[in-house]
Order: C-alpha cells, then sequence, then structure tokens
C-alpha cells in the first residue's frame, strides 16, 4: 500500500511541500525559538519575510 501513496504523491500536477524552520526571538526571555511549518513551496519566501 506505500507504493501507492507514494506514486500518488509523485504525480506531475501535485504541489511540492516544503518544511520552514525559522527563529523567533522570544521578546520576555529574549531567548530563541524554532518556527516549524509544511507549506507549498511557493508560500515560503512570504512566511519567511514576516517577522514574528
Amino acid at each position: 500500500m506505500a507504493k501507492k501513496v507514494v506514486a500518488t504523491l509523485k504525480k506531475a500536477d501535485a504541489k511540492v511541500f516544503t518544511k520552514v524552520i525559522r527563529m523567533v526571538k522570544n521578546p520576555k526571555t529574549g531567548g530563541y525559538q524554532f518556527q516549524e511549518q509544511v507549506m507549498a513551496a511557493e508560500e515560503v519566501d512570504k512566511f519567511l519575510a514576516k517577522k514574528g
């Protein structure tokens, strides 16, 4: 069954997904936290451009 799932994810018209990890500074403690999100490849630049 896993082969069928992989085969359907590799279709030519399927979206390409990317995992984005960004460091965000916590204003209270001054330490850094990691923010992770899986999104479409087209939205990565917009996600990284925004603050907070």
